[in-house]
């Protein structure tokens, strides 16, 4: 996925597929992408996380999209307004690499979480990783500031990957993570397929 946006199409497809509210909000989003492509990495950060955080209310795969496990595009996440975990972390992703931050800095990571004393439960985070092998940033729906991963006692990781490579145990993988998750690979045909690519 590379920072080409097709910011036509996104916005028939947002008129077309979620009416008039759906339009203004992923306007709003092509909008900060526009305007952040200058702004210092943390103030990228910020603006993004803030912003999916803020458009976007928690509910369930199966509240949205009548599915047991759905990875939506951000156009379907602004569009509808509601997601799960996956759904915060695949759009600031995607916001992030728009925004001219380099894939290889970026990576969804599967956590177990500890919210509230209930006991661990699976989710999605995006770390930020400044240095490839350092300790990543993790922006995070459950908790609006960003914040280094060693405070964030509550989140264990389990595995993280992105379009280059996968991680556990703090190593990468030598295989193609596209070919373990299907889901990430259907996510990128349809972000082609709106116009982000």
């Amino acid at each position: 996925m590379g920072q080409v946006m097709d910011r036509d199409r996104l916005r028939i497809e947002a008129q077309h597929r979620y009416g008039s509210a759906g339009l203004e909000s992923v306007t709003d989003w092509l909008k900060l992408i526009e305007l952040g492509r200058d702004q210092p990495v943390d103030e990228r950060l910020e603006r993004a996380n803030q912003f999916v955080n803020s458009r976007t209310m928690f509910e369930s795969d199966f509240q949205v999209w009548q599915a047991q496990d759905y990875w939506a595009t951000p156009l379907e996440t602004l569009g509808v307004g509601r997601g799960d975990c996956e759904d915060f972390a695949i759009a600031k992703f995607v916001s992030l690499v728009a925004l001219g931050v380099p894939q290889d800095q970026l990576r969804l990571i599967y956590v177990k979480a500890t919210v509230a004393g209930t006991p661990p439960q699976a989710h999605m985070v995006l770390g930020y990783y400044p240095d490839p092998n350092g300790e990543p940033r993790i922006l995070d729906n459950l908790v609006g500031t960003i914040e280094r991963a060693s405070a964030r006692t509550d989140l264990v990781p389990v595995f993280s990957f992105n379009a280059e490579g996968l991680w556990a145990g703090g190593m990468k993988a030598a295989n193609d993570p596209t070919a373990k998750l299907s889901r990430w690979r259907d996510l990128m045909t349809r972000l082609r397929a709106e116009g982000i690519g």
